[in-house]
């Protein structure tokens, strides 16, 4: 069968087009792709900080000698001069004394220790008082502040199945104790607002949503985002003596102008910097500024011990590096920009504010 000059030449033309066609490339997931960055620009590594510092959001559960020693070894090479540990929740009573005397018989100078609230038996008699006693008991053992995990106002329930609100007035006493010993509360309430909202294109907290499924709140059996975060204003405007230091900056980061609204109308009120360095990290300039003007109320946590990680944060505070990487990017699918904070902020982040509000940390060894 003979083939027609120009069907040959259409066909050569069609094979030619083909073979030019680069050979298909597997596709990636979000997961996956990490790409290289081409940019040249002036980098700096910081491995310790600046100034001497202190962590006020670290969890710590072995007090072991082994443990405790490898700790200062890090600690010296971070520059971290005291850890103040937020105890694994259900830690109240004999267990806080007990992690208040291993970390004084250890080191007095380096550790403290915070406590938690006990949430059993909630609708049993005399329960407020129960733990406001509890609580001061603790205060006098040695516990240095209150840590209140995200666990009261999502999942704490009572003996009817009803959560527990963050503002629920039978929790009044403890918090009117710790305003009568001037031991801060560090409050956890809720998680980022994008884990509360539908895992669609338009979240930024998809890949998080992705990787760690546990932490989707959008579901019927969870209160909003909205309802929790506003039960917890309502208990720093309730009790307005007492110092709450909110944790993660309360949510917050990601809407400056509103944190600091709310640091406007409550004197009481202060955060601190733990898990939100993605939000902090993209808004260099306005954020910078806001640090400056709220230089008096934010203190320095990290949350997951890790040091490598305290890098980051050294980074972020101390340098005006341009485009470099997060912690996690699961954070926030960006790059981060150091804020270039002056020295008297960094000085107060780092350990002046922490100082003043637990006036019972050993002052020694830090800069005037």
């Amino acid at each position: 069968m003979k083939i027609l000059p120009a069907l040959a030449c259409s066909i050569a033309v069609i094979g030619f087009l083909f073979a030019q066609q680069p050979a298909p490339q597997p596709s990636i997931s979000i997961e996956e792709y990490e790409p290289k960055s081409t940019l040249v620009v002036t980098e700096h590594h910081p491995t310790h900080a600046k100034y001497p510092f202190i962590d006020i959001h670290n969890h710590q559960r072995d007090v072991s000698t082994g443990h405790l020693e490898q700790l200062i070894k890090d600690m010296d090479g971070l520059n971290m001069k005291i850890l103040v540990n937020s105890p694994v929740n259900g830690s109240y009573g004999d267990a806080t004394k007990k992690l208040v005397t291993a970390f004084r018989d250890f080191n007095k100078d380096r550790f403290a220790t915070m406590t938690n609230i006990d949430f059993h038996g909630v609708d049993e008699p005399g329960y407020s008082q129960r733990i406001a006693a509890q609580l001061e008991q603790d205060i006098k053992n040695g516990a240095i502040g209150l840590k209140v995990w995200k666990n009261f106002g999502i999942n704490e329930k009572d003996s009817k199945g009803q959560r527990l609100h963050v503002d629920d007035p039978r929790f009044d006493q403890v918090f009117e104790v710790c305003a009568k010993y001037k031991i801060p509360v560090l409050i956890h309430t809720a998680d980022p607002w994008g884990l509360f909202q539908p895992m669609d294109k338009y979240n930024e907290r998809w890949l998080e949503l992705k990787m760690r499924s546990g932490r989707n709140h959008w579901s019927a059996s969870d209160p909003t985002w909205e309802t929790l975060i506003g039960e917890q204003h309502n208990l720093f405007r309730r009790h307005r003596n007492t110092i709450f230091i909110d944790a993660h900056m309360g949510w917050l980061a990601n809407n400056l102008n509103e944190l600091g609204k709310l640091m406007d109308e409550l004197p009481n009120l202060y955060g601190e910097i733990g898990a939100i360095t993605s939000d902090l990290g993209r808004q260099p300039r306005f954020a910078h500024k806001w640090l400056v003007k709220y230089q008096d109320r934010v203190l320095f946590g990290k949350d997951l011990y890790s040091v490598p990680e305290y890098y980051t944060y050294f980074r972020l505070l101390e340098t005006d590096d341009d485009f470099f990487d997060p912690i996690r990017k699961y954070h926030g699918i960006w790059k981060l920009y150091g804020l270039d904070l002056p020295d008297e902020v960094l000085k107060k982040i780092y350990y002046k504010n922490a100082l003043r509000l637990f006036p019972s940390l050993n002052s020694a060894g830090f800069p005037k």
